[in-house]
């Protein structure tokens, strides 16, 4: 490290002699200075402020950036830049809180020069430096909530539909979190501005991940309550019924509230018409579901299935329609989509979970030695769906299952007086599980 201290101090000073030689008189040196000696220093100072930064001499850099400052602060966007480095290196070498914060003063002092001296900058002007300024105060003063605020509604507004749909998503996210988690934030601004700034991702379709984003964090923010956001979006729809893009917007949303006022349903099967993909059938069949109309959930799910060629689609749509039967008492018509499902793709728990269900419920309805033997069915489908389930509501009640239904097995005597024994292959013969082979497990 020393050696390229010493060839980097030996370039610069090389430099040096070699600018001695310079004729500083020439207009091309003006922007440096009212006179060549001025110009002279300011470019010397200049190259020195690069080799401390280079060299990690941060404050030889601060001496020399200082004098720019005072001296030349127009002369060159560099010093700007090499100002916001060496500041950044001064915070994270800080050796107390008040250290770091007279560093983030500075740090900022900086943006607001760079802003003053090259704000009109063709490229990295007034918007691109307010938006780098908001996520240094992001960074830097992450419990300042009202300086983070307002330093990306600046860089937002000068932006406009031009400004980076990261920052716009940062500014809404944390808007979001001071909502949940301050009381800086009352729900009507943050309606406002889910209101003021949605136009904007309509103005950037590239945006449409960021998009989500910011769908995602109005939706979590808990100030998407149904009544709020019927009131944000039924003058809207009023004006616009037929637009598309906002009436799923609305859908979305209301579906993640689990809204069911008759607006709800009404833009739902509005946007259905125009979308009828198996996502949006999903979310109408549950809010239906919800509201305990089956038949309507089961029609949509399976409007969605006559046309869905996806089988990764279909899977859920018939795990879904599955589980539809079952709560609306068809067990055979829950158990026929569970298997369904299983068949196009055997890793997912969920069907299994079903069909478990489907046997144990048949099994009680038997009666007799055949329908604690279905038991055993159930319990080895439940079994497999414990081991794949990832959705850890199901796991629980999967579970409890197991216990509810080991305690349904027949006795030892009810086997020998039936004349099966333990660990023998039993066909089952009663309701859904009917043909499925098990093994014979006393209670």
């Amino acid at each position: 490290m020393k050696n390229v201290k010493f060839l980097l101090s030996a370039a610069c000073a090389l430099f040096a002699v070699a600018t001695m030689a310079q004729d500083f008189s020439d207009p091309k040196y003006a922007i440096w200075g009212d006179t060549p000696e001025a110009r002279k220093e300011n470019i010397l100072n200049s190259n020195f402020l690069k080799e401390s930064l280079d060299n990690k001499d941060y404050d030889a850099a601060a001496h020399y950036l200082k004098e720019l400052l005072d001296k030349r602060p127009q002369a060159s966007e560099n010093t700007f830049v090499r100002g916001t480095q060496l500041y950044k290196n001064k915070i994270n070498r800080a050796k107390s809180l008040a250290e770091k914060k007279m560093f983030t003063d500075s740090l900022l002092l900086i943006y607001d020069l760079r802003l003053e001296y090259f704000g009109d900058h063709p490229k990295r002007g007034r918007a691109y430096i307010l938006d780098r300024k908001a996520r240094e105060v992001l960074t830097y003063l992450p419990n300042d909530r009202a300086a983070i605020r307002k330093a990306f509604r600046e860089a937002i507004a000068e932006a406009g539909d031009n400004a980076d749909p990261e920052s716009v998503v940062a500014y809404f996210s944390n808007l979001c979190d001071d909502y949940k988690n301050t009381d800086e934030v009352m729900p009507d601004e943050l309606l406002a501005e889910y209101d003021r700034l949605t136009p904007f991702f309509e103005k950037n379709p590239d945006a449409a991940e960021y998009k989500k984003q910011f769908d995602a964090a109005f939706g979590l923010s808990g100030a998407a309550s149904c009544e709020n956001l019927e009131n944000l979006f039924a003058p809207r729809i009023a004006a616009a019924p037929d637009d598309e893009e906002l009436l799923g917007q609305a859908f979305m949303l209301m579906s993640r509230a689990n809204c069911d006022s008759d607006f709800y349903f009404t833009l739902a099967e509005k946007y259905y018409e125009m979308k009828p993909t198996s996502e949006n059938a999903m979310f109408l069949a549950q809010s239906f579901q919800n509201k305990g109309d089956y038949n309507r959930a089961s029609k949509y799910l399976n409007e969605a299935l006559a046309v869905e060629q996806d089988p990764a689609e279909r899977q859920k749509l018939y795990a879904r329609i599955g589980l539809l039967e079952f709560v609306s008492n068809d067990i055979q018509g829950a158990a026929a989509a569970a298997r369904q499902a299983r068949d196009l793709n055997p890793e997912d728990g969920l069907p299994y979970f079903i069909l478990a269900q489907c046997y144990a419920s048949s099994a009680a309805a038997c009666g007799g030695f055949a329908g604690q033997a279905a038991f055993w069915a159930a319990y080895d489908t439940m079994a497999k769906a414990v081991e794949l389930l990832k959705e850890e509501n199901y796991i629980q009640t999967a579970k409890t299952s197991l216990a509810a239904y080991r305690s349904r097995f027949p006795t030892s005597e009810e086997c020998f007086f039936n004349e099966v024994k333990e660990g023998a292959s039993y066909k089952v013969t009663c309701g859904t599980a009917a043909g499925i082979v098990t093994t014979v497990r006393p209670r």
